[in-house]
């Protein structure tokens, strides 16, 4: 479904944001896009959207080409960005304007999204307040039920309320035709909600795999102080112990700590990634 082959882009020529960057995403997941602050998260949707042109490299979305911006690509596909702009007309209204550029835009499960948001749909959305709007603007972006859908920071300006209503409205959204792209530097928010975990470290993609095959691999836990594990993979230091991640050597799905290896798959020299992507230790753990 997306592809993206050998990409590079820079925003100018002294430093190279991407560098022969692979990626592969199927339908039928909810994608958590994963990095530190100034990792590309953004410019990566913004590639993959074609509102960016990469330097150089290949990217297909849905077999077409994104820079392209076709008809038929742009209406099934579509970007939610972290900052944007409403025009002043209530969220009726703001349906009856775009909902006609996708096809498949369905109107009951806008209103029930709206519903469950408490949003008022006769509202002019610029006296909203921006927790509001975000959440009129999700309802929208779920509602074109395009094939695609990325997300850039979905969560920001949400209340924990809200938060939990965007997992679950979210959760019964997602089709085995769908591919949902979120991207968050909140990793908590994403928590019950995606099934693969994709990270962006140092101008190329170093982690990209389901859920259920990082709980069979990997078992996040805590130790007392004093005690410690032969197996520990990565640790972090707390007040009354440690947080770490250990091989999982059960027949059991490990717990995973999405936050905690996050950070262990950025650390410097770090174990995990290793033993995901080398061939030669893929059932050695």
């Amino acid at each position: 479904m997306i592809n993206v082959k050998n990409l590079n882009f820079r925003y100018n020529a002294k430093k190279a944001l991407f560098e022969q960057l692979d990626l592969c995403l199927a339908p039928g997941h909810i994608y958590g896009l994963m990095g530190k602050n100034g990792s590309g998260k953004s410019t990566l949707l913004h590639l993959l959207s074609g509102l960016l042109t990469p330097q150089s490299g290949n990217i297909e979305v849905l077999g077409f080409q994104p820079q392209k911006r076709g008809i038929f690509f742009l209406q099934d596909m579509f970007l939610l960005p972290e900052e944007f702009s409403l025009p002043d007309v209530s969220v009726v209204k703001y349906a009856s304007l775009y909902a006609p550029f996708y096809p498949s835009f369905d109107y009951p499960l806008f209103d029930k999204i709206l519903k469950e948001f408490e949003i008022d749909a006769k509202e002019s959305m610029n006296k909203m307040s921006m927790g509001q709007r975000k959440k009129a603007f999700i309802a929208f972006a779920l509602s074109t039920s395009t094939k695609i859908l990325w997300m850039d920071e979905p969560t920001n300006g949400l209340d924990i309320p809200s938060k939990t209503q965007f997992r679950r409205i979210m959760a019964s959204i997602a089709t085995e035709d769908k591919c949902i792209v979120i991207s968050t530097h909140q990793v908590r928010d994403l928590d019950n909600l995606i099934d693969a975990m994709i990270v962006l470290d140092e101008h190329k993609i170093v982690f990209n795999t389901d859920l259920n095959i990082i709980s069979q691999k990997l078992n996040c836990v805590s130790f007392n102080n004093g005690e410690k594990s032969e197996n520990i993979l990565y640790e972090e230091a707390v007040f009354s112990g440690s947080h770490a991640i250990i091989a999982n050597t059960s027949n059991e799905p490990g717990r995973v700590d999405m936050e905690l290896l996050f950070n262990a798959i950025t650390y410097k020299n770090n174990k995990i990634t290793y033993l995901f992507n080398s061939e030669k230790n893929e059932n050695n753990i």
